[in-house]
């Protein structure tokens, strides 16, 4: 059976990925992802994004996104930073949605606290620029509810009447357990320089009520996206800068257009002190721009910066302001965040990867052709699981630590029906030395899962390992190396 199933992949050709191999940005390109805001939770990183979604006119060919039809948050996690678990979306508004009242979902922001002896997470979304609403959840993918059942933020809030977008949220759960919600953005006419459309304003103990008014935070040429980072003692509020002309601007708070610019106070209220610009519009990297959104994490004593760009939809030959997210690290240092330079290199994997335990098949460094597939289920909200399209799909696993002894086998669970397919293991690259293969049989429906077991070639010590597939009607569910006895 073992050659039979070797013979299929004889002179297989392996589908091309949206991203160079050894290249870590963007963190997927199995889907759209943009205006990432990140939170750390139990030694793991959750990324939360606008899911974009492709946008067609009548003769089905791709348009500008207009962003009216996102309504679902895309949700990836990962422990090193390199090898990311793809959770699925979120839905939001619309039909289906956990907000009926919403009808979009732009931009969270997100976190997490301890209310009456149990950790609570909270989702913080735009509708539009017209308000914001909260949905809270028992775990970081969810599933989430929308308890409030109207926004939490809109006109009617006061001190935000005057704020032309309501929407692109940060929040900051303080060392003393007090919250402050950051969000706003947009042009009053005539006000480029100080537009005064950015608010901050305290939330109460739930979480998902406010206290007092909004307080104004006068960011010069602010447009969009707010963010907030605890440093010490100070707090840096972080913004994109609005693309109007700076042709008669003086003075030493004027930025460039569509860069990511910080402000730091000793108060979560401010004033607020200019600092400068951490990160350029993703045009002076990458050659493509657009908006500017961001988020910064600190996670294992180092900060690392989110933002998006437009490469993944360069590579796939469109245009359209479909966006996907990146991460580099970002220094502090003597109280100020160094300027943050923007690469595909991405960060290096903190730890090596152990594939002894049960990882979700939706794991991955890269890919190229799969889809990722939601089923419902019960309390748990949803599963997520892995399908292949056509001959040569395959995911990559970066800094597989196989130890001294090694795996002695592979167990792999799936479902299938019809004729199935098979899975070829590979180390370091797509036609490197095969390791395992597996056979997908029939089992009798794509919800009947089963385990299979089988052996595995010696091999100790690190590698990347390449899952490269075969065509068939089939789920992945999990994969787990057996180390020897």
């Amino acid at each position: 059976m073992d050659n039979i199933i070797k013979e299929k992949f004889n002179n297989i050709k392996h589908t091309l990925s949206y991203k160079g191999i050894g290249h870590r940005n963007p963190l997927i390109t199995q889907d759209f992802g943009a205006d990432p805001y990140a939170i750390v939770y139990k030694d793991r990183v959750y990324v939360y994004m606008t899911h974009d979604i492709l946008m067609h006119n009548q003769d089905g060919e791709i348009i500008d996104n207009t962003y009216q039809d996102i309504n679902k948050l895309k949700v990836i996690s990962s422990s090193d930073l390199v090898n990311w678990t793809d959770h699925g979306d979120i839905h939001v508004g619309g039909l289906g949605g956990a907000s009926k009242w919403a009808r979009c979902s732009w931009a969270p922001a997100v976190a997490w606290c301890e209310i009456d002896g149990e950790d609570k997470f909270f989702i913080y979304f735009s509708n539009s620029g017209s308000g914001i609403g909260v949905l809270t959840g028992d775990s970081p993918i969810g599933p989430f509810r929308d308890e409030l059942g109207k926004p939490l933020i809109d006109r009617n809030t006061p001190n935000v009447k005057d704020v032309v977008w309501i929407f692109d949220p940060a929040v900051l759960v303080d060392d003393d357990g007090k919250a402050y919600l950051y969000f706003g953005g947009g042009l009053p006419e005539g006000k480029n320089e100080w537009p005064n459309t950015a608010r901050v304003i305290e939330l109460g103990p739930d979480m998902m009520s406010t206290v007092g008014e909004a307080v104004v935070i006068e960011a010069p040429y602010m447009f969009e996206s707010s963010g907030i980072n605890k440093i010490a003692d100070s707090y840096y509020y972080s913004y994109c800068s609005n693309f109007t002309s700076r042709a008669e601007a003086t003075g030493d708070h004027v930025p460039l257009a569509g860069e990511i610019i910080t402000m730091k106070s000793s108060s979560p209220f401010g004033p607020w002190s200019y600092m400068g610009s951490i990160l350029k519009n993703p045009e002076h990297f990458f050659g493509t721009g657009g908006n500017n959104h961001h988020c910064m994490i600190e996670f294992g004593g180092r900060y690392f910066m989110f933002y998006h760009t437009s490469v993944l939809q360069d590579a796939m030959g469109i245009k359209g302001g479909y966006r996907c997210t990146f991460i580099n690290e970002a220094l502090v240092e003597a109280g100020k965040i160094k300027p943050i330079i923007a690469n595909k290199s991405g960060v290096d994997q903190l730890m090596p990867f152990n594939p002894y335990k049960e990882t979700e098949a939706v794991t991955m460094s890269n890919n190229a052709g799969i889809k990722t597939y939601e089923v419902n289920e019960d309390v748990h909200g949803k599963k997520v699981y892995l399908g292949s399209t056509k001959d040569g799909d395959w995911i990559s696993i970066s800094q597989v630590d196989f130890g001294e002894k090694g795996p002695d086998s592979l167990t792999l669970c799936f479902a299938s029906q019809g004729d199935g397919g098979a899975v070829r293991i590979s180390l370091d690259s797509l036609d490197g030395d095969s390791i395992a293969y597996v056979d997908i049989s029939d089992t009798k429906g794509l919800d009947n899962f089963v385990e299979v077991t089988v052996p595995v070639s010696q091999v100790t010590g690190v590698h990347d390992i390449y899952f490269t597939f075969l065509d068939g009607e089939y789920l992945l569910d999990y994969w787990k190396f057996n180390e020897k006895k």
